[in-house]
């Protein structure tokens, strides 16, 4: 029986990370920034005066570039479940793709922490032998989140039986 999202061509079906992670990296990036920003204006601004106050914008450009990268960042992150195996994909300047072989995953875990929880998102992480394995896909909607660690705990108790 094949499984996966392959489609009608030999090429995988992406699937891409919902808004959500996008919406809570952006949200801790503004609660850092913001605060630095007026700390070190108020900070310089008086004790070195106006002039210096005007050093707190690093925060703000800071602010500014940091909005753009996470966006890339979170546009760069994409699964596939193809018929043997689960492709994670991710990076910007330096892409990363995974490839994990259903019949070697050994544990498959969901975890959601308290942001998380409150953004309605989970994390989906896989354990093979291998000891340099990382593969996780973050900012999952939690059904979904569920449903891949059903499907993949299943398939891959299907490929491991002949080991």
């Amino acid at each position: 029986m094949e499984t996966g999202t392959t489609g009608g061509t030999s090429r995988p079906e992406w699937v891409g990370l919902p808004g959500g992670l996008l919406t809570l990296r952006r949200l801790l990036l503004v609660i850092w920034t913001v605060p630095l920003a007026a700390g070190t204006a108020l900070l310089l601004g008086l004790t070195a005066g106006p002039a210096w106050a005007a050093t707190g914008s690093f925060w703000l450009v800071l602010l500014a570039w940091g909005w753009v990268l996470l966006g890339r960042n979170w546009r760069s992150w994409r699964y596939a479940e193809r018929a043997d195996d689960l492709l994670i994909s991710r990076g910007v300047l330096w892409r990363e793709q995974t490839v994990v072989p259903y019949g070697r995953m050994q544990l498959v875990e969901v975890t959601s922490g308290p942001l998380e929880r409150r953004f309605g998102l989970a994390s989906v992480q896989l354990h093979t032998a291998a000891a340099a394995s990382d593969a996780k896909i973050p900012g999952l909607v939690p059904a979904e989140a569920e449903r891949l660690r059903d499907r993949l705990t299943e398939l891959g108790e299907a490929r491991s039986a002949g080991l």
